[in-house]
């Protein structure tokens, strides 16, 4: 099989002989839909694929070319009257240099609209009357690019048939300078604004002047609901229940890859089932939709997962592909706003998740002034960036948000890493002293770290909101280590749920790793009868035999015995598993029991043993 990562092409895609799933039975419903649609998705999410499957498939100088590229496909089975019928013209203003002051943005802007033209005039001049391609005899201007489309339009006009224009990535180069340069960001969508005039052009020429169908793409409703007043026309099918997978994987696709590779590589079934459950856990979870539904799998992820599979037969080191890693700066971004860091903390919360009315759909420059930044607003940026989803509605129609998958999550603890852990030396003896705990399942120096450097940075507002979630999310972000361990957060086990595990990749299990799960308590100092300054003398001996510490630590080991249970049977003799039960003391101290595997094991003999002796 070939993999078309790094490639949105439809036509090499095709071509070429890469994997494609097919989503060509959409493109009938999306006539039906209306004729300016807008079509929202976070980066990375196959849109410009789906935007290069239209422009094949509507454009007149491909007809001898239909059926190669169609014909195996659904839409080819049962094509629609309007196949090959258009001039087609793409914008993509991800090509739009943003890193210019005011005016040079604006000319790089005219000059990728002229640019367009000029590939327009030359893909089509055998359909045009061998045009001449030089910019005085296509009217072309270089500071102003609406000039380039309306010669576009006419010439196709000429020729008897209307546009079918394409803009992908409407809002990019805009939302980079909304989070950073908002006044440039203005000046380009506000009033006369050259962004909101060309839009004001589109919608004036789709009024029966030559452009009969638009197809946008973008990430959010950013600029849309500044440029409103321009471009009011266009109907957003982004959470439309026909168009919910229209970008994406489902995982019966990814399993059929992961087969059809099995066979390839002559692996057997388990092979291909523990790459699915790999994939499931670290790149599924997109729900696009309000009514439930089966997740969606991010498809650049799942490319990279494949390629690496196809050429190394393993999965990547890195499950985190870098072409993603920079969308933690939108996660960044809603940290600083008021509020935010509250949000992404919940959000790493699976008890008790993010639930909002509805989702917000304004979110012009104005709105992120002036709109309260609550958790209906912050959810909703969350939402059209990937960064959380749709899980779950309430018995009150409420939206559940939760994080799609282990990935996204990553971009999240590593926020928290950068907050809680700025300085080097900081992050180096906590690296020290998770290697202890990967390798040699002590706890110790874990515990040394946090209770001298890092549980006191909390402040006293932090106890009224202090429980065991907020110890939880320390651990987390303190041993987060996606390249040796899959790492979870209220992982489902035995009709329970494990506070946190990190067992280890299969991958990486010839390195010198154990897997590890921990299950939290907390005490506040209220509860306990001691103040601050009591707890920091006490020895751990001392704390552990309190009375309300020790009945937490056994509940906490009597949680860990049935999870541990459950786990040997699903990994066998693969698991090497070390339990921790830890109660958090305030934010002064931490109490732990840890059990090995042997230790486990001689324990449950013994329990054995004394139970056949007679009574």
């Amino acid at each position: 099989m070939k993999f078309p990562y790094g490639t949105a092409d439809f036509h090499a895609i095709r071509c070429e002989g890469y994997y494609y799933a097919d989503r060509t039975d959409r493109i009938r419903t999306l006539e039906e839909a209306g004729k300016q649609l807008l079509f929202l998705r976070p980066r990375r999410f196959g849109k410009t694929a789906w935007l290069t499957t239209l422009e094949n498939y509507y454009d007149l100088a491909r007809v001898a070319e239909f059926d190669a590229l169609f014909g195996s496909l659904a839409i080819g089975q049962d094509p629609t009257a309007r196949r090959n019928h258009y001039f087609v013209l793409r914008w993509d203003f991800s090509m739009v240099d943003a890193s210019g002051n005011l005016a040079e943005i604006r000319q790089a802007l005219h000059d990728h609209l002229n640019s367009q033209a000029k590939g327009f005039f030359q893909h089509y001049r055998k359909h045009l009357g061998g045009t001449d391609l030089g910019a005085p005899a296509l009217g072309l201007r270089e500071d102003n690019g609406l000039v380039a489309l309306a010669s576009v339009v006419n010439a196709a006009r000429a020729q008897g048939h209307d546009l079918y224009l394409l803009i992908d990535e409407y809002d990019n180069f805009a939302n980079e300078l909304m989070h950073g340069r908002s006044a440039d960001y203005e000046a380009l969508v506000s009033g006369e604004g050259l962004l909101k005039t060309l839009f004001k052009a589109v919608k004036s020429l789709a009024s029966g002047q030559g452009i009969d169908r638009v197809f946008i793409t973008g990430v959010s409703p950013v600029v849309l609901a500044d440029i409103s007043s321009g471009y009011n026309v266009s109907k957003d099918l982004s959470l439309d229940a026909r168009f919910v997978d229209l970008c994406g994987f489902s995982e019966g696709e990814i399993a059929a890859v992961l087969d059809q590779l099995a066979v390839e590589q002559q692996r057997d079934q388990r092979w291909s089932s523990r790459m699915l459950e790999t994939m499931r856990i670290w790149y599924n979870g997109y729900r696009f939709g309000y009514e439930p539904g089966p997740g969606l799998y991010n498809p650049t992820l799942a490319l990279y997962f494949f390629e690496a599979l196809a050429t190394t037969g393993a999965p990547p080191r890195e499950m985190l592909d870098s072409n993603l890693a920079m969308d933690r700066n939108r996660i960044d971004f809603v940290a600083r706003q008021p509020h935010g860091a509250e949000l992404i903390g919940a959000a790493l919360d699976p008890e008790h998740p993010p639930v909002i009315a509805s989702l917000a759909h304004r979110f012009g420059v104005e709105d992120l002034r002036r709109a309260p930044k609550d958790a209906p607003y912050l959810g909703s940026l969350l939402y059209f960036l990937g960064a959380l989803t749709l899980k779950d509605q309430t018995p009150f129609g409420e939206l559940v948000m939760g994080i799609p998958n282990l990935v996204i999550r990553k971009l999240y603890v590593e926020k928290f890493r950068d907050q809680r852990f700025p300085n080097y030396p900081e992050r180096e003896s906590l690296r020290q002293a998770a290697k202890a705990l990967y390798a040699e399942g002590d706890l110790a120096p874990l515990v040394e770290v946090l209770e001298a450097n890092h549980l006191r940075v909390f402040d006293n507002r932090d106890y009224r909101w202090s429980n065991e979630l907020t110890v939880k999310t320390v651990f987390l972000v303190a041993l987060f280590a996606d390249i040796f361990y899959v790492m979870d957060s209220e992982t489902a086990i035995a009709r329970g749920h494990a506070d946190l595990s990190l067992i280890v990749r299969e991958e990486m299990r010839r390195f010198a790793l154990l897997d590890h799960l921990f299950e939290f308590k907390y005490l506040g100092l209220q509860e306990l009868g001691l103040d601050a300054q009591s707890l920091r003398e006490l020895s751990h001996a001392a704390l552990s035999a309190q009375p309300k510490v020790a009945a937490c630590l056994d509940a906490a080991e009597a949680q860990l015995a049935r999870y541990r249970q459950s786990l040997e049977q699903a990994y066998g003799e693969r698991l090497h598993l070390h339990t921790h039960a830890v109660v958090a003391l305030g934010f002064e101290r931490l109490v732990w029991r840890s059990t090995s595997a042997g230790r486990a094991l001689a324990e449950s003999q013994r329990f054995r043993g004394a139970s056949a002796q007679p009574q």
